[in-house]
């Protein structure tokens, strides 16, 4: 089925339909004045000798290959029905302020960001990844997407920020999975969400609570710690210590049947997705055939002066 993607463009036929109504206003004019003419043997030495019904040809194929071009700007188009990869990724980055921490040079945020690109750099393309940042509250800064500079992107402009709500991380994820467009397909998408944090739940609902929740919907949750039991940070002119929380971090990563890291390489990463599987939905896009029509209009054109060359040695 073809459909039009600027179908104003259509007005464009008005004036060709002017031009193919004035053509046929003069032939008519033309006969009248041929009735009226006396001289008869005249008359036939100026008209060419059987060229009859051929005459009209050329300006038959030059006023449809107006018409061709004109609906050619209204850019014609037929849905295709595109596979589409669901499987989707979700990365969730610990932002408190505790991840300001320079025990992993050169600050555990860094370095988080550092491994985060990284492994949004190897996922393989037909994945969809999203970014969720946690504080005292979780955000979905990128939905998923296949969109890997855009990851990218906002996961150099993460901001540092108070508390740490590592629950809410986990549910915000399972909330941002649950948006992939289902196109035909049945459930959710095969999904693996990547938790970078360095641990300790200070806000929202418990680790525990997102760890059933993660189970409940089949969505493994694997995380990695970055920090040293060493680590401190200055908040507010008082130096703190800020360790991390491997046992919360483990106990997630082990009840969603996740993977847990403490120095996480790209190698060790591939684990998350491997058994992952795959979901694939269809999308409904439309192909242009613009170029179609300009080759129609451009054979009616040919056909137009080759004719009129042929029968009249005149280009139109």
């Amino acid at each position: 089925m073809i459909r039009l993607l600027q179908p104003w463009w259509l007005l464009a036929v008005l004036p060709v339909l002017a031009l193919a109504a004035l053509y046929v206003w003069r032939q008519l004019r033309r006969r009248e004045y041929a009735m009226r003419f006396t001289n008869v043997d005249l008359l036939r030495t100026v008209a060419p000798k059987g060229l009859g019904w051929r005459r009209h040809v050329p300006a038959t194929a030059f006023l449809l290959a107006l018409l061709v071009l004109a609906g050619a700007l209204a850019r014609p188009a037929t849905d295709t029905r595109e596979p589409l990869e669901r499987a989707t990724i979700m990365l969730a980055i610990d932002v408190s302020l505790s991840m300001q921490a320079d025990d992993v040079p050169p600050t555990r945020l860094e370095g988080a960001q550092e491994a985060a690109k990284q492994f949004v750099r190897e996922l393989p393309e037909t994945y969809n990844v999203g970014l969720v940042s946690f504080a005292k509250s979780a955000n979905v800064l990128v939905p998923p997407t296949k969109d890997r500079p855009a990851v990218t992107s906002a996961i150099d402009g993460l901001v540092l920020a108070e508390a740490t709500a590592t629950g809410e991380a986990v549910f915000t994820c399972l909330e941002a999975i649950r948006t992939v467009p289902a196109d035909g397909a049945a459930g959710i998408p095969p999904a693996r969400i990547v938790l970078l944090s360095d641990g300790y739940r200070t806000a929202g609902r418990s680790v525990e609570e997102a760890a059933a929740a993660a189970q409940a919907a089949n969505v493994p949750v694997s995380t990695i710690a970055f920090g040293t039991d060493g680590g401190h940070v200055d908040i507010g002119g008082q130096l703190q210590r800020v360790p991390v929380d491997r046992l919360a971090l483990a106990a997630l990563a082990e009840t969603t049947e996740g993977y847990f890291y403490e120095a996480a390489s790209v190698s060790e990463l591939k684990q998350v997705y491997q058994d992952m599987g795959s979901s694939i939905g269809f999308r409904t896009e439309p192909r242009e055939i613009t170029q179609w029509y300009a080759g129609i209009a451009l054979l009616l054109a040919l056909c137009a002066g080759a004719t009129s060359l042929l029968w009249s040695s005149r280009m139109l």
